[in-house]
């Protein structure tokens, strides 16, 4: 039997087992076997498998990396051709765009690569069309759009979270507050902070013997459920903020496009017209989460022309040093910063002092 027939048959009995205490603890088990077949297919058993996809790695560069996830001719090389001012080959049949195309464009100071994924069809995860290879390079995105025809959006956009979701691909989510801990004997050892009103010690026991670990500390610090649970055990799931971008508005009436504003995480655009780009724009880097930090040179005036751009939640000043060069933190004696994070201007910091967005830091050398 295929691993996709097994998938098949096991997705059948989900769909034929009605939902309740009773059948939880067997859903569960069903979930985890689904999650282990999956893994399979994206990385298949023994030696390398197959040559790798022409022209889809592309080598990161900027400070971010946003990707381009759509079906077929529903404007991406557009965008991109209209964004970044790289021609992307454009035609009015599916499947134009075939290997990644990258383009850069220069945001508030920060560089940020756009990728052109090729369209995506149904049952990608399942390795059909180029789907696999195209997914793969979504998972290395800081951010992902999800371009939809306005005309056709929400059939698309379950379809295309479907196949992200089978990868491994968790949008606008966090990861789920569940504590994992392999151990060499002890058995199972569980425990919940708060109410749970899905997972029950028996159920975690047969999810995890499922994956053959019969010694674990599981503390669930949320009400989880067993998808949450098979996430953290996989250990491979990347959490990914994502944008869906409405594209062709100019096909709609107004009322329309007041309804649709009011979609979460949701920004309407024609990528033909170039309308709205500047809502998208902002949407990304606030979604981005940058944080630029200006330097400035002993005795002379802060260059506010190229900031020094981190990500977040790596800022504090030695991952500032680090970004230059690596032999800096060896030099490092203190740095001055101005600005919002600290309580007077100029202030002296250690290495260890976390930098807020325009600020400005001058380093002095031992």
């Amino acid at each position: 039997m295929s691993i996709l027939a097994k998938i098949a048959e096991i997705e059948n009995e989900m769909a034929r087992t009605q939902r309740n205490k009773a059948t939880a603890h067997h859903l569960g088990l069903l979930k985890a076997r689904l999650a282990k077949l999956r893994r399979e297919l994206i990385t298949p058993k023994g030696g390398s498998g197959g040559g790798t996809g022409e022209g889809f790695d592309v080598a990161k560069t900027g400070d971010a990396r946003v990707g381009f996830v759509g079906f077929p001719s529903v404007g991406k090389s557009t965008l991109l051709s209209n964004l970044a001012g790289v021609y992307s080959e454009v035609a009015a049949y599916e499947f134009t765009t075939l290997t990644t195309v990258p383009g850069v464009i220069r945001y508030k100071g920060a560089k940020i690569q756009l990728l052109d994924l090729p369209g995506i069809i149904e049952g990608a995860k399942d390795g059909k069309g180029r789907g696999r290879q195209v997914i793969a390079v979504a998972r290395t995105c800081n951010l992902i759009l999800i371009v939809l025809d306005v005309l056709k959006p929400l059939v698309h956009k379950k379809l295309i979270e479907h196949e992200l979701e089978g990868f491994g691909i968790r949008l606008n989510k966090q990861p789920p507050n569940i504590g994992f801990k392999k151990k060499d004997k002890g058995g199972i050892n569980f425990t919940a902070t708060c109410a749970q009103t899905e997972l029950d010690a028996e159920t975690v026991k047969s999810i995890l013997a499922e994956y053959k670990i019969h010694n674990a500390d599981i503390t669930l610090r949320s009400d989880s459920t067993a998808d949450d649970l098979i996430d953290v055990v996989e250990g491979n799931r990347v959490y990914i903020p994502c944008i869906y971008v409405l594209n062709k508005i100019d096909q709609i009436s107004i009322e329309e496009l007041d309804i649709i504003y009011k979609v979460p995480h949701c920004v309407p655009i024609s990528a033909h017209h170039r309308w709205n780009f500047d809502d998208l724009l902002e949407r990304m880097w606030d979604y981005l989460q940058l944080v630029r930090i200006y330097t400035k040179p002993k005795g002379q005036l802060p260059d506010y022309t190229s900031p020094v751009v981190l990500p977040d939640g790596r800022t504090a000043v030695e991952d500032f040093c680090l970004k230059i060069h690596k032999n800096l933190i060896k030099e490092f004696k203190y740095a001055l910063v101005w600005g919002s994070s600290v309580k007077h201007n100029p202030q002296k910091v250690g290495k260890d002092h976390v930098l807020e967005d325009e600020d400005v830091i001058q380093l002095v050398k031992k």
